[in-house]
C-alpha cells in the first residue's frame, strides 16, 4: 500500500489533499462531508478584516459594500445576523469543527492592514485552530505608495501575526511582486510555517448594456495551476518552510504535479463546486494508483523529485524555457 501521508505546518496528514477556503465549511455538516470524502485537513472561510471593523465601528452597510471581491466571497456578505460576520461566531464555529471531525482546522484571516488582527489570531488559537492562513488581499492602488512600501506592508503584517500566536501561521499570497523569490525569503525570515500559492486575482467585467460592473466569480480552470507549480519548483528546497499549491488543481495529476514540483500539500475548491464533495475520493484513488503503477512507495518519495533543485534542466523554470516557448508555435496550430 503506498504512503499517502505528508506533514503540513507541523501537522500530520494522512493525505495532501486539503480543502482550501469556501463558503461551504459554514456548515458543520458539510465539513463532515469533507473528513469522510478524505480531506486531510479544512481551511475554514475568511474571517475578513472588514467584518472586524464592522463590529468595532458599527459600520456594517458601509464597510460590506463590494467586499465580493476579496478571495473567497462568491457573493456580498451576509447580514450581520449570520455567523461569519462576528468574530465570537466565528470561534464558536472553529470550537465546533473541532468538535466533529478528527482531521486538522485552519482558520483564515483575510485582511490587507497592519491593525487588528493579533487580537482575534489569539482566539482563534485558544478556541481550538491547528493552523493559521494569513490571506493577505491588498491590490495597491496608492500612486505615491512605492514597491518597497506594499513589501514592507505584508512583511509587517506577517510578522505581527507571527508573534502573536503560538500555533504555525501559513501566509497565502498573490504572485504580484517585482521578485517573488526575494518576498518569500523575507517572509521566511519573519518565522512564518508556510506559504500558500496563490490566491486568485479576482478582476470585475462591464455589462456595456445596465452600464454596471459586473463582479461574477469564476471558478478556476486547471491551466491556472503553471503558475503556482513554477514557483513551488523554484523555492523547494532553497527556503525552510512548507509550500501548500493552490488555483487550478482538479483532478489527481494536477495534485501529483505540484508534489513533483515540491508542495506539501494541495488544495482544492472549485473542482468540489463543480464536482462535488466526493470528488476527493476520487482524486485520492486516482492518485494512489498513479503512485503504485510507477513503484512509488510513498509521496515523500515523489515531493520535489521535479523541482529546479532535482531536475536535469534547471532553466525549464527560468527565461531560456520562456525564449523556447514563445518561439514555437503550437504544435496544433492550424496554420503551420
Amino acid at each position: 500500500m503506498v504512503d499517502l501521508s505528508t506533514t503540513y505546518l507541523g501537522l500530520s496528514l494522512k493525505t495532501p489533499l486539503v480543502v482550501s477556503a469556501t463558503p461551504m465549511q459554514e456548515d458543520i455538516d458539510t465539513i463532515k462531508k469533507m473528513a469522510a470524502a478524505g480531506a486531510s485537513a479544512v481551511v475554514l472561510p475568511s474571517l475578513f478584516e472588514e467584518q472586524l471593523v464592522a463590529e468595532q465601528h458599527e459600520l456594517h452597510h458601509h464597510t460590506t459594500f463590494g467586499t465580493e471581491s476579496f478571495a473567497e466571497a462568491l457573493t456580498y456578505f451576509p447580514e450581520a445576523d449570520e455567523f461569519h460576520v462576528g468574530s465570537d461566531g466565528y470561534l464558536e464555529h472553529i470550537t465546533k469543527a473541532k468538535q466533529a471531525v478528527d482531521i486538522p482546522i485552519i482558520a483564515s484571516l483575510n485582511g490587507a492592514s497592519e491593525g487588528g488582527w493579533t487580537s482575534i489570531a489569539k482566539q482563534m488559537a485558544s478556541a481550538g485552530a491547528d493552523a493559521l492562513e494569513l490571506n493577505i488581499y491588498n491590490i495597491p492602488t496608492n500612486f505615491d505608495e512605492s514597491s518597497q512600501d506594499v513589501e514592507a506592508h505584508y512583511l509587517n503584517i506577517a510578522r505581527t501575526v507571527r508573534e502573536a500566536v503560538d500555533i504555525p501561521v501559513a501566509v497565502k499570497l498573490s504572485p504580484f511582486f517585482s521578485n517573488m523569490a526575494y518576498m518569500a525569503k523575507q517572509f521566511v525570515q519573519t518565522g512564518i510555517n508556510g506559504l500558500v500559492l496563490f490566491n486568485r486575482f479576482y478582476q470585475p467585467d462591464l455589462d456595456i448594456e445596465a452600464l454596471e460592473v459586473n463582479r461574477k466569480i469564476l471558478l478556476s480552470t486547471p491551466h491556472e495551476m503553471r503558475l503556482p507549480l513554477t514557483w513551488i519548483a523554484l523555492i523547494y528546497g532553497r527556503l525552510d518552510v512548507d509550500l501548500a499549491a493552490t488555483t487550478g488543481i482538479h483532478n489527481a495529476t494536477d495534485s501529483l504535479k505540484m508534489l513533483m514540483a515540491g508542495a506539501n500539500v494541495t488544495m482544492m475548491a472549485s473542482a468540489l463546486f463543480k464536482h462535488g464533495i466526493d470528488h476527493i475520493k476520487t482524486v485520492e484513488a486516482d492518485m494512489r494508483q498513479w503512485l503504485e503503477d510507477h513503484h512509488y512507495e510513498s509521496v515523500k518519495q515523489l515531493q520535489g523529485s521535479m523541482s529546479q533543485l532535482k531536475s536535469a534542466d534547471p532553466s525549464a523554470f527560468e527565461r531560456a524555457q520562456y525564449v523556447r516557448a514563445v518561439s514555437t508555435l503550437p504544435s496544433d496550430y492550424p496554420l503551420k
